[in-house]
């Protein structure tokens, strides 16, 4: 009976032992479990930030924030780093380095440091970031990443690069809405280009003008032949362009007539269509200038002078005056003893006073026109030599001829407004 009685003690003692066994080892699984999960610690250096209206400080908040929200980090706040930054303030705005951001993990005990760089190039907005394993003393994790230039998203753009540096899935409309995209017309190598220069050619009147040119200065005309030299300076500047094509804004003042002692100044105001590499163009837009005119008729059969002469108002005045001021002879033009001036049409139904002509001794008043210009731009090394042949239509008439010009390439300014020198 002894024997048996230690036996069951042998077995119950083996029994009890074992399940303390399985429970030491089940509480250490956990144990070693739970270590596994362990968070582990990272700090954030304040970034490098050019040209962006925000600064170092802000942005690492920014960062920091976006840690939190992954719950995957220990993350040391500020108010964690400010005893160190006390302590050497080099800390706070230059360590950028492997080296220096491994020292300082190493200061604040850490197993990571994070920061990189936000800055402004062009019209985009480039995102560098790193972190360090402080104990490997190595970059473990880096990503850049380009948005585009919208400064007030710049916490979201903050959120996208952290998480496709952890692989977590980031939604993809906000990224596509952010992110830079390299179009054609924003391509660095598509430029405003802009091309001043002096102009000269030469017009040849049509229609009314004709008439006008050759008619005698005592009869209000320029007496002149109705070909004119051009001189003028062109402003042109470009609002949009691709490899292929430009959009351009000209101003072009110039003066004619000079070589006959006359001074016929414009303004003209075209946008131009430049295509390929041939630089050809085409332009159109709204021309101002001056002109004298005064209301009269020409006595087309001589009917009061000389066949084709005009007669201003004036002209017809003066006219009357001398052959019709006899209260015997031409009582109709009496009114109670006064002499009144004849209109035209009551003497002769083919003339009137009412329609205005071009005459140097009138009134000024404001021309207009249309023009339409094509051409092309010849190019030799920085010089350029555009050659266009025009026509300005207006009312009375028009104006057909070429103009030649030449300018050099001083300046080229991107579609983001930087300058480059030539």
């Amino acid at each position: 009976m002894k024997n048996l009685t230690k036996i069951k003690k042998k077995k119950q003692t083996k029994s009890l032992f074992k399940s303390i066994l399985i429970a030491v080892g089940i509480q250490l699984l956990f144990s070693t479990s739970s270590l596994g999960q362990e968070k582990l610690s990272i700090a954030v250096a304040n970034p490098n930030v050019v040209k962006l209206k925000t600064n170092s400080v802000i942005t690492a908040k920014m960062l920091r924030l976006e840690l939190i929200k992954m719950d995957k980090y220990i993350i040391y706040d500020e108010f964690d780093m400010e005893d160190l930054y006390l302590k050497d303030s080099t800390y706070r705005d230059n360590c950028l380095s492997k080296t220096c951001l491994t020292r300082m993990g190493e200061e604040l005990n850490v197993d990571y440091m994070l920061t990189g760089s936000y800055d402004l190039l062009g019209e985009k907005i480039v995102i560098s970031l790193k972190i360090i394993d402080v104990k490997k003393k190595q970059v473990v994790n880096s990503k850049v990443k380009e948005f585009d230039n919208q400064i007030s998203e710049l916490q979201r753009m903050t959120e996208i690069i952290l998480k496709e540096m952890h692989q977590i899935e980031v939604q993809k409309e906000v990224a596509d809405k952010l992110n830079f995209k390299n179009e054609v017309i924003t391509s660095n190598n598509i430029g405003r280009i802009k091309n001043n220069g002096p102009r000269i050619g030469i017009g040849i009147l049509t229609g009314d003008f004709v008439e006008f040119a050759n008619r005698p200065e005592a009869q209000g005309g320029m007496d002149i032949m109705p070909v004119v030299s051009m001189i003028g300076f062109q402003l042109e500047g470009q609002y949009v362009g691709t490899e292929n094509f430009s959009g351009l804004i000209e101003g072009i003042f110039n003066v004619s007539g000079l070589e006959q002692g006359q001074f016929i100044p414009t303004l003209t105001i075209m946008n131009g269509l430049r295509f390929g590499k041939g630089g050809w163009e085409f332009a159109f837009g709204p021309g101002f200038g001056l002109k004298t005119e005064s209301y009269g008729f020409f006595d087309t059969d001589g009917d009061f002078g000389q066949q084709g002469n005009y007669i201003s108002e004036s002209d017809w005045k003066s006219y009357a005056l001398e052959n019709y001021d006899d209260q015997i002879l031409y009582p109709q033009f009496y009114n109670d003893g006064y002499f009144q001036i004849p209109d035209p049409a009551r003497i002769n139904s083919k003339y009137n006073l009412d329609e205005k002509h071009l005459d140097k001794r009138g009134k000024i008043a404001l021309s207009t026109s249309f023009v339409f210009a094509f051409g092309r731009t010849f190019r030799a090394g920085n010089l350029n030599i555009p050659v266009n042949v025009f026509y300005s239509s207006k009312k009375d008439g028009g104006l057909v001829g070429m103009s030649v010009g030449f300018n050099v390439l001083k300046s080229k300014r991107n579609i983001n407004g930087n300058r480059r020198r030539y």
